[in-house]
């Protein structure tokens, strides 16, 4: 196996601290959400949740490097009727910690199916929250650039005067546009909504996300040789990308059946440069 993958069998808390300080870059991970995987992991508790998963975010904080990134798939559980606060209770004592919350993502599933309950529909998304230490950290935008879309068709046809100036935002955010600025790319910047299917034929592990979602934040929050980790690794999809995109990557999980599977994975011949 090379040696810029490293893999942990054993609870995240302790393999942690094995790590050096400010040695890691960007940080995706799914940690189990409250009550759900019980079969596989155990299940934490929504009340508990909180007390559980901030000795680990404190780890996390440790081991980040100050300009680096950490990705958070999270989402709410749905109690008696109505939705859990655990997320936001998380993200609070996650400020207290010294963790900057500095963006949202959503991960619309693109292919979720119809469903219902009394009082509800079914989800089709999920939270990717962005953390950072420090308000200056790496990103890199222009590896995550989008088509221009069918919206620049008629918008940019016949351009008002207002359109060709930096028209600050009426609600006071300080924010303004430049619509003539887009006139002629071919490339634009996305915006926080992501559109993948979710991973529907992979039954190596409970809870699979699509390869192209780890793959997008890498792009953006690291270059080749970076170093990403994933503390709750599951099947390795974070850790199986981050290495062909010429990453380094750090993988931890406390099942020994997942930790031989992405061993395999990676001993196979598909996963090696």
């Amino acid at each position: 196996m090379s040696n810029n993958i490293k893999l942990y069998l054993g609870d995240c808390k302790t393999e942690l601290s094995k790590l050096s300080d400010n040695s890691v870059d960007l940080i995706f991970t799914s940690p189990p959400y409250a009550d759900q995987r019980k079969n596989n992991y155990g299940g934490v508790n929504p009340d508990k949740y909180v007390e559980w998963f901030l000795p680990i975010t404190q780890e996390l904080f440790r081991v980040l490097k100050k300009d680096g990134t950490f990705i958070l798939n999270i989402k709410e559980k749905v109690v008696n009727g109505e939705r859990s606060t655990y997320v936001i209770e998380l993200i609070l004592e996650m400020k207290k910690q010294g963790w900057l919350w500095t963006e949202e993502f959503i991960w619309h599933k693109k292919n979720s199916y119809p469903g219902k309950w009394p009082n509800r529909f079914r989800d089709s998304w999920e939270r990717l929250l962005q953390f950072n230490k420090d308000k200056k950290f790496k990103m890199y935008q222009d590896e995550v650039m989008v088509e221009v879309g069918d919206w620049a068709k008629n918008r940019l046809k016949n351009l008002s005067e207002t359109d060709k100036l930096r028209d600050v935002s009426k609600v006071g955010s300080g924010f303004g546009k430049n619509i003539s600025n887009w006139v002629g790319r071919n490339k634009v910047y996305p915006t926080n909504v992501i559109h993948l299917s979710t991973e529907c034929n992979n039954k190596s592990h409970c809870a699979t996300f699509p390869e192209s979602l780890p793959e997008w934040f890498i792009k953006l929050f690291t270059k080749p040789e970076d170093v990403v980790l994933d503390p709750f690794m599951g099947s390795g999809t974070t850790n199986i990308v981050a290495h062909r995109m010429g990453r380094k990557t750090i993988g931890i999980d406390i099942m020994p059946i997942y930790y031989e599977m992405v061993k395999k994975r990676f001993d196979s011949e598909n996963y090696l440069f």
